[in-house]
């Protein structure tokens, strides 16, 4: 093959290569982009809350629109649901990311609290009028205590079994035996018909100490019932102490009414929490993010809802059911990994990945040079073959015969280490070649006799001059 030829051919294969690199880059940066679209991308995580119209879902949803606002890192998906125990089941079947439910509640054994939703006060009062003469019960004295319930009919606002079973540990805790007590439980929309029913001897109600219902509870049995008598949990602090998921609490004086007082001094009770819950398995980095994006968006959800002013953090300093979440713990105690603690790891994978791209892009450079690196071979065996028939030349013409054809080669081979089919020792290999053949021709052209009719000796650029 001619080295014409051979340079015509080497250019369709560099073509060929340079198409192969330009699409191998383009799906490296294709995936590079890809990748940081997924690392930056909003986490989406699913809440499960309910029942529909609910303070709960009311300061849920806002929350979820609060994020869609303001957040760039975390975005909720609320699920609703029939209530909080519905809620818990979703999140320990894994069909949600984070839920809202009562403390107290049956939840799963991996549930992890990432913030207190709102703390519910149990509220225990009794009417101060008499029964009626249409009652078929007599009324055997006033209720002061909770001793005093033995025997007695408590009306229970909420439906659900939680504030029954409540109840009863107040009860047991107080040394009255459950059984001995009545209890019949009404909708927070039947506020009316609870406060007509005279066969009451007392109500308990669990929410905030703000809450609308538990207000209105208290002023409907007062206008039918008369003032009313605010029973204290003694037992409170046992009962903190036995119970993990309750906290021993005070009712202020008046907080549920100033003028009369209601109550007209503190009262002991216990409490409970509504959490927004998550499972121990969801990482560290999306609860503190989902952890910090809740408190910076706190006071704008408020303007909304003003249920939102009861999320607050949780407890971290002492032992609780159920236990803080490691991710809202690591912010709340400033505890929190700094961005190289959390990916050195990550970093010191990318320098050996890196490093190993590194050493498989140099095999791949080899690899597709392979071509030009037996060529440039073949230039050298061939300007060695030129070598040995120069010392055989018979005239000066043949020696630059030889002379051009060595200096397609040369281009050649500067061409290949232009774009990197060779490298440096390659090319010092083909400068030995190459200095071998200008001394052979050096030597050629000092034996060769002088003729006066060859111009070339006499008037041309000697091989020598050109070097």
């Amino acid at each position: 093959m001619s080295p014409r030829k051979a340079i015509s051919n080497t250019h369709d294969r560099r073509q060929q290569r340079l198409l192969i690199v330009l699409a191998l880059g383009f799906a490296v940066f294709s995936a590079a982009a890809a990748g940081l679209f997924y690392v930056l991308r909003p986490e989406t995580l699913r809440i499960a809350v309910g029942p529909a119209g609910s303070e709960d879902d009311k300061v849920v949803q806002a929350m979820a629109e609060a994020f869609s606002e303001e957040s760039r890192t975390v975005r909720l998906s609320p699920i609703t649901t029939g209530g909080a125990a519905e809620s818990l089941t979703l999140l320990g079947a894994g069909k949600t990311d984070l839920a809202v439910g009562r403390s107290d509640l049956s939840m799963p054994a991996d549930a992890q609290t990432l913030a207190v939703l709102r703390k519910n006060y149990v509220v225990l009062w009794s009417p101060s009028a008499r029964i009626g003469k249409g009652s078929k019960k007599k009324n055997t004295g006033k209720i002061g205590e909770i001793a005093d319930l033995a025997g007695r009919k408590v009306g229970i606002i909420g439906r659900t079994g939680a504030n029954l079973a409540l109840l009863r540990i107040i009860l047991v805790s107080s040394g009255v035996e459950p059984e001995k007590v009545a209890t019949v439980q009404f909708g927070t929309e039947e506020l009316e018909r609870l406060a007509q029913d005279a066969t009451l001897d007392a109500y308990l109600a669990v929410g905030p100490l703000d809450s609308k219902i538990t207000a209105e509870a208290i002023a409907a049995t007062s206008r039918s019932r008369g003032v009313p008598k605010f029973l204290p949990v003694e037992a409170s602090e046992a009962i903190a102490l036995k119970h993990a998921r309750y906290e021993a609490e005070e009712i202020p004086g008046s907080v549920f009414s100033a003028k009369p007082a209601w109550p007209e001094e503190k009262v002991d009770t216990i409490a409970v929490n509504h959490l927004i819950l998550a499972s121990k398995e969801l990482s560290e980095v999306k609860a503190a993010a989902f952890y910090r994006q809740l408190f910076a968006v706190r006071d704008t959800i408020t303007q909304t809802v003003a249920g939102a002013a009861h999320i607050t953090k949780p407890e971290t300093e002492k032992e609780a059911e159920p236990s803080v979440h490691r991710g809202a713990a690591a912010v709340i105690n400033g505890t929190e990994r700094t961005f190289l603690d959390k990916y050195s790891d990550y970093f010191w994978f990318a320098l050996l990945l890196i490093s190993g791209i590194g050493s498989a892009a140099a095999w791949l450079r080899r690899y597709l040079n392979r071509d030009e690196r037996d060529d440039n071979t073949s230039h050298r065996h061939r300007v060695l073959a030129v070598a040995s028939q120069v010392r055989n030349a018979g005239s000066e013409q043949e020696l630059l015969t030889w002379q051009r054809e060595v200096d397609v080669i040369i281009g050649e081979t500067l061409k290949f280490y232009d774009d990197g089919a060779i490298e440096q020792d390659d090319l010092a290999a083909f400068g030995l070649v190459l200095e071998l053949f200008h001394h052979a021709v050096a030597e050629r052209r000092a034996a060769l006799p002088i003729d006066p009719s060859d111009q070339t000796r006499s008037t041309g650029p000697t091989l020598a001059s050109r070097r």
